[in-house]
């Protein structure tokens, strides 16, 4: 009895200096591994890319996130709660490697609070989401200690992928707060100026006033020889007739480490001519600009004298007044499907109208150069000379012309890697004989015209500008990334958190076939039905339609007998869809209730048995 006692005792004991033994190592593991990390998804979702990592450790000052997020709000949006969620998520794990000068925040701007007061005052977008008034945000306010400031207005689901990018792009800013120093050399009007024609002062472009807006904006003249001290990137446009001491102080900026993002073309219907005010003299002057030997030195070309005409993309355009549009190949509409979803630049647009761009050739591109097009024409496309469109060109004339050869022709290119100086007497003067470049080019110039992409508008005594077209996101985009440190450039689009039930949608794909088949028989059988009534109705020789003959009534009852077969038939194909969605469903309830823990009883059974048997054996020996 006492043996019973004793060994109950020791039992209880050991249990209770077991729990404390647990809680002591979940205690030392909280502390000893906090900032431990496995990422057991597919995508790897929160595993931050190498170049966030770099410019969260690059932190020298705190710096503060805050995410905005209606909770009450978004209770009947799962999809959204889900997506806070993940935003959340990567900022934590963000704020892990910074050694606490990352703070992350999460604030609820309830209705009529100071929380909400704060979301409206930083520019915080609040989407209605019922009639009632409610209201929902979800954005981000980054500051730091000297009262910088970026925001994400609404944090779109459909933006996921780059979310990173957007993240580590705000905290990049803000570890550095100066305006980026940008120069910019243009052969175009964008800048405005008088206008010798109308005797009136002619608008900047927009693209000129957004550039101005967000960047430190040097403008060069293309007559200059060198290039401003402290750039951190050169925009160029339309670059004609540069002299060569200029080409050379931007073959060594690029060498160099200076981003470059240029716009070049073939022929540049925004060109004035060297003399505007002469009509024909405007008419016959030479449109077309290069990279000029720095295209030579990386293995990039462009052919100045054809240019790039679409029947895929052609837009309709009013040539004559009280005419119909009419489509004009060498003017462009770009798709999404003609950019690339998955470039910073690019990924988010959805629209960019172009007109008579060139065919960016990267078949003899320079060992050690990489290339990544960012836009490029539809397969319905071909090359047309520059001068049908000196006189108009004749949007009829251009498609009767054209040879398509279902060949897509890269427009714009992200170029990057090693490269040698485009001018050898320099480097052997002390210059730079090679580097590692990094450019974006564009082979068009009209995109950037306001005719290409925003309407103005007058609004008591305002301008106002209405993009209709991405083409001002695309060059801002282009300038952002390329400003950001080799760090941020790296920062791709990430896979998004979304993964859809595969099979299922391939069950429903499946069914939908089936449904599109069976329709089409019905409206087929249909067609052929009221053809038959037709007949029997001409070979009638009476005039009065409105009496039915046997033939016919039994023709219709035939018709109403096979319809009703026909709408059963469908009932039963959309009842199968379901069934077979729900038999997966179930399948995978089961597997996910039943089969771990069946997995778990098993091996315990088997730990159970081994140690028995080790007893057995003991008490054996």
């Amino acid at each position: 009895m006492n043996s019973l006692i004793r060994k109950n005792l020791y039992t209880g004991t050991g249990l209770i200096l077991l729990a404390v033994l647990f809680i002591i190592a979940t205690m030392l593991s909280t502390a000893l591994f906090k900032n431990w990390r496995i990422d057991l998804t597919e995508n790897r979702l929160f595993t931050l890319s190498e170049g966030t990592v770099n410019i969260v450790r690059s932190l020298e000052e705190p710096v503060t996130f805050r995410l905005y997020f209606s909770e009450a709000a978004s209770e009947d949006l799962p999809q959204i709660r889900r997506y806070a969620n993940r935003v959340e998520e990567l900022m934590l794990e963000m704020a892990a490697k910074s050694d606490g000068l990352l703070d992350i925040q999460r604030i609820d701007p309830a209705p009529f609070s100071e929380a909400e007061d704060d979301a409206a005052r930083y520019g915080l977008e609040g989407v209605p989401i019922s009639q009632a008034g409610d209201v929902l945000y979800l954005g981000i306010v980054g500051t730091n200690t000297i009262d910088g400031l970026e925001t994400i207005p609404f944090l779109s689901p459909q933006r996921e992928a780059f979310l990173e990018y957007d993240l580590a792009s705000m905290l990049h800013n803000l570890a550095q707060p100066d305006l980026p120093s940008v120069g910019l050399i243009s052969g175009l009007p964008i800048s405005g100026g008088f206008n010798m024609q109308t005797g009136q002062q002619n608008p900047s472009w927009a693209i000129f006033d957004q550039l101005n807006e967000l960047f430190a904006v040097s403008t060069i003249a293309p007559a200059d020889t060198a290039l401003p001290e402290g750039l951190d990137a050169l925009v160029l446009i339309h670059p004609k007739n540069l002299p060569e001491e200029l080409w050379q102080a931007i073959d060594q900026f690029v060498l160099g480490g200076g981003r470059l993002l240029a716009f070049i073309d073939p022929y540049a219907e925004a060109d004035p001519g060297d003399n505007p005010m002469d009509p024909a003299s405007a008419m016959m002057a030479e449109r077309s600009s290069s990279l000029g030997p720095l295209m030579a030195a990386w293995g990039l070309s462009m052919d100045n004298e054809r240019f790039v005409a679409d029947i895929g993309r052609a837009l309709q355009v009013n040539l004559t007044p009280g005419q119909p549009p009419v489509r004009h190949p060498a003017i462009i509409g770009l798709t999404p499907n003609d950019l690339d979803g998955e470039d910073i630049i690019t990924g988010d647009l959805e629209a960019i109208n172009i007109a008579s761009p060139g065919h960016l050739a990267l078949d003899s591109l320079a060992e050690g150069l990489d290339s990544i097009v960012l836009m490029q024409s539809s397969p319905n496309s071909g090359m047309l000379p520059t001068e049908r469109l000196r006189f108009g060109g004749n949007p009829t004339e251009l498609i009767d012309e054209l040879g398509v050869d279902d060949t897509r022709r890269p427009i714009a290119i992200r170029l990057n890697g090693q490269a040698a100086s485009a001018f050898p007497e320099v480097a052997s003067a002390g210059g730079l004989s090679e580097g590692t470049i990094n450019a974006v080019i564009v082979a068009d110039t009209d995109l950037l015209t306001d005719r290409m992409w925003v309407q103005r508008q007058n609004f008591l005594g305002s301008v106002l500008l209405t993009p209709f077209a991405d083409n001002g996101a695309l060059a801002v985009n282009a300038v952002e990334n390329l400003l950001g440190n080799a760090d941020l450039i790296s920062v791709r689009s990430r896979a998004t958190s979304n993964r859809p039930f595969e099979l299922v949608d391939d069950l429903r794909r499946e069914a939908e076939s089936d449904l599109r088949s069976t329709e089409q028989r019905l409206e087929l059988e249909l067609q052929e039905t009221e053809a038959r009534l037709t007949e029997l109705q001409q070979a009638r020789g009476d005039t009065d339609l409105s009496i039915l003959t046997p033939e016919q009534e039994a023709e219709i009852d035939r018709f109403v007998d096979q319809r009703l077969e026909i709408r059963r038939q469908l009932r039963q194909v959309r009842r199968e869809l379901d069934q077979d969605i729900e038999a997966l469903g179930t399948r995978i309830k089961l597997l996910n209730i039943v089969t771990v823990p069946l997995l778990i009883t098993v091996l315990a059974l088997f730990v159970a048995w081994r140690r028995r048997r080790s007893q057995r054996a003991g008490g054996a020996a």
